[in-house]
């Protein structure tokens, strides 16, 4: 057994110990405390608690050298009852890790661990493991309080589980891998009344059923077919009794787009057809429009980097550098707007879904995964700028 699949084995026990203890968001104290101890006992020279509300920051230093690459690990679960029955499931009721945050944080610390024991690299890795990414936008604070100031370094590197990508199989793609995502609430005043005299009435519920058609064919007439867009209404909320024609009704969804170009158009054909659809009724609509995660964006170098780490460890089959991009959102597009990196993912093989009550980390990721990011922090640290 080599001396990183001796490590993965020991952190399956760490991932199970995070997964039986899940936290939300920002509040991290048990999760935080946790990986700022292993990395304290693996000697790294620096651990930061507390940057960006709860994230830790470790900082390896090898032999003297001109450059430093950051990983990256986020930490948070999500509001959601688990239903897995495994022995290590979560004791907390209404918390559970159903993106596989648990498992992010046990490869990478073990990298942690591995690479602090031989430091046979030149240059500074910085380990950053964050708070919020389940819509917190945990990296945007850990950037907004300093992070990259007070840790600067030359490229920055992301990983994520997939679902039914096998185990030990890697995907990766330059340019646009993870959508942006925005959220769009639309309120419609008409005139309420009687609904046996509907004509004494500007009906909201029908203005709102015409607005649901008219949104959702947005994306397949308005936006180019070679692109990529999502507009989903998802709640349609009006009146409460069946004999009274309401004076509101209020409509919400998500937004998910794949470039900017398209994101600005999807955001201006939301608000026009809103109004226009409205005021064909006699109604009015009012749009609130809030942007949320920018496109992840990888670096062309960057995503090679991590297809030439990966087929040097496990050969050219076990990685895809044409991944298909999701149009689900990750708050690591904020790193990649301030420093050159790439986002990629691992395989988690036949789980649930990501955000599925029933999903599990698979453990046997671990130790590829952990191989990967030990070996591409070396790469990029040897990098020739």
């Amino acid at each position: 057994m080599s001396a990183l699949e001796e490590i993965a084995g020991e952190a399956v026990l760490w991932r199970r110990d995070l997964h039986r203890r899940p936290e939300l968001l920002y509040a991290l104290d048990e999760t935080s405390a946790f990986v700022a101890q292993k990395l304290t006992a693996f000697g790294l020279d620096e651990v930061v608690t507390g940057i960006g509300g709860s994230g830790v920051v470790g900082v390896l230093r090898g032999r003297p050298g001109n450059r430093a690459v950051a990983l990256r690990a986020d930490m948070d679960a999500l509001p959601i009852e688990e239903i897995t029955g495994a022995p290590w499931t979560s004791e907390k009721p209404g918390a559970m890790h159903a993106c596989g945050h648990d498992g992010h944080t046990a490869t990478l610390l073990a990298a942690a661990r591995r690479l602090a024991a031989d430091r046979d690299f030149a240059g500074t890795v910085v380990f950053v493991f964050q708070p919020a990414e389940e819509g917190g936008a945990g990296a945007r604070a850990m950037i907004d309080d300093g992070l990259f100031e007070r840790f600067p370094v030359d490229e920055i590197y992301g990983i994520h589980n997939l679902p039914g990508l096998p185990v030990g199989r890697f995907a990766v793609r330059p340019g646009a891998i993870m959508a942006s995502t925005d959220r769009f609430y639309i309120d419609i005043l008409g005139r309420g009344g009687h609904a046996a005299r509907p004509h004494e009435t500007i009906d909201p519920i029908l203005v709102g059923a015409q607005l649901v058609t008219a949104l959702q064919s947005i994306v397949a007439r308005n936006t180019d077919p070679l692109a990529s867009g999502v507009v989903s209404v998802t709640t349609f909320h009006a009146g409460n009794t069946d004999n009274v024609i309401p004076q509101t009704a209020r409509l919400s969804g998500t937004v998910r787009a794949l470039n900017g170009r398209v994101r600005e158009e999807l955001e201006a054909s939301v608000g026009h057809i809103a109004k226009a659809v409205a005021t064909t009724f006699g109604a009015e609509a009012n749009v609130a429009y809030e942007r949320g995660y920018p496109v992840t964006v990888n670096h062309a170098a960057a995503a090679a980097r991590v297809g030439d780490v990966v087929e040097e460890l496990f050969g050219s089959s076990a990685i895809d550098r044409a991944g298909a991009p999701l149009m689900a959102a990750e708050d690591f597009s904020y790193y990649l707007e301030r420093v050159p990196g790439a986002y990629f993912f691992m395989g988690n093989g036949p789980s649930a879904g990501l955000h599925h009550p029933a999903y599990d980390f698979a453990d046997e990721a671990i130790a590829p995964g952990a191989a990967v990011w030990t070996a591409l922090a070396k790469a990029s640290l040897a990098a020739v700028d």
